[in-house]
């Protein structure tokens, strides 16, 4: 079956249907991961986006629920709008596979679209910016105002646990209050895996709410949309920074640390998505390739020296990717340290918080 894809510019693509029929509205991003579709697909980061998968040929090793990033607790796993591909591949080889693409997407009721140009749709939001777009059988019937005004909204809350939640590691060795913005579960599997007591919380729990369990450190996580939208998270991280925890921010939970400090953050141009990103430790002069899915960044300029200085710098573009708070246990990154995928890294992250943890 035909299906189009409609930017707001007027460009449009024609491609074949696959996944669940329809239409879907979103903001369109590229993302440059070889591998790793199916935790892309379950990142809830994606929210109110359509993905475009710039390498081309997807679903090869089909389906494997143990790779999901979205956790049990979330009955939806996928919350973009729509998925595009290249080509998708619709007899998956991989001894773990427990279906393909095109069944996984009409379970979730995601719209897929194949077989158009993605070469020249990611130039196009490499040059333009990252644009809205509309993926229907019918270009004609598609709102044009309202394409343009689309805008993803109340992300967070759509994709944050709605319970208290309690993984107890092995060892019991610290006790972690996650705060879930659209939490990737290899960072609660990460906390687990090193004997962390990990205790998961609402996008919406309040300080007192996190410290009643007694944390030894708390974690902040990904996740969607712009960290400007967030208010009274920022006003509980305000509080939280006050306390003398050790504090650790991944991506959004990085740039909500940043705007609770009174630094800035700014919408980029196309985004970092993908598992290739180079980052450039200030400390050591080292460069890590690290996984990174987000659209916002903290403003360098806005960054005040007595409260924090620059762990990490992006070496494509320049742009913060980390801070160390300076009178405080606190430190955040932009990219992912739990990659999944993508590459390990940076992993020791994981390992700094703990010592942050260690009594004194």
């Amino acid at each position: 079956m035909t299906a189009y894809l409609l930017l707001e510019n007027g460009r449009v693509f024609e491609g074949e249907a696959f996944g669940c029929r329809g239409r879907a509205l979103g903001e369109v991003v590229f993302t440059t991961g070889m591998t790793g579709y199916l935790e892309t697909l379950t990142d809830k980061s994606y929210y109110g986006q359509i993905i475009v998968q710039t390498f081309p040929l997807i679903g090869n090793y089909g389906v494997i629920p143990s790779d999901f990033e979205t956790g049990p607790s979330h009955g939806r796993l996928v919350h973009a709008k729509a998925y595009i591909v290249k080509h998708w591949c619709r007899e998956p080889s991989n001894f773990r596979s427990e279906g393909d693409l095109d069944t996984f997407l009409k379970s979730q009721n995601i719209i897929g679209l194949h077989g158009i140009d993605t070469r020249a749709l990611t130039k196009i939001i490499r040059e333009s910016g990252v644009m809205n777009g509309a993926v229907t059988d019918d270009p004609s019937s598609v709102d044009r105002e309202a394409l343009r005004a689309y805008r993803v909204r109340d992300a967070v809350a759509g994709v944050s646990t709605g319970a208290v939640l309690h993984f107890p590691g092995e060892a019991g060795r610290y006790k972690v209050a996650l705060v879930d913005y659209g939490l990737k579960e290899n960072i609660r599997r990460e906390l687990v895996r090193r004997g962390c007591d990990v205790w998961v919380f609402p996008h919406s729990a309040s300080a007192r709410d996190i410290l009643a369990v007694d944390p030894d450190g708390i974690m902040l996580s990904n996740g969607p949309g712009d960290p400007a939208d967030n208010p009274a998270e920022i006003e509980t991280l305000r509080t939280l920074l006050q306390t003398g925890r050790p504090i650790f921010g991944i991506c959004l939970g990085h740039q909500l640390l940043a705007l609770a400090s009174g630094f800035r953050t700014e919408k980029l141009k196309f985004g970092h998505r993908g598992a290739n990103q180079p980052v450039k430790d200030l400390t050591t002069g080292l460069v890590y390739i690290t996984s990174q899915n987000h659209g916002y960044a903290v403003v360098r300029d806005s960054i005040d020296p007595a409260v924090a200085r620059e762990l990490f710098v992006n070496v494509n573009d320049d742009t913060c990717e980390g801070l160390a708070y300076v009178n405080a246990p606190v430190f955040s990154a932009q990219f992912h340290p739990e990659a999944c995928g993508g590459p390990l890294d940076t992993g020791f992250l994981f390992d700094r918080f703990l010592r942050l943890m260690e009594p004194a």
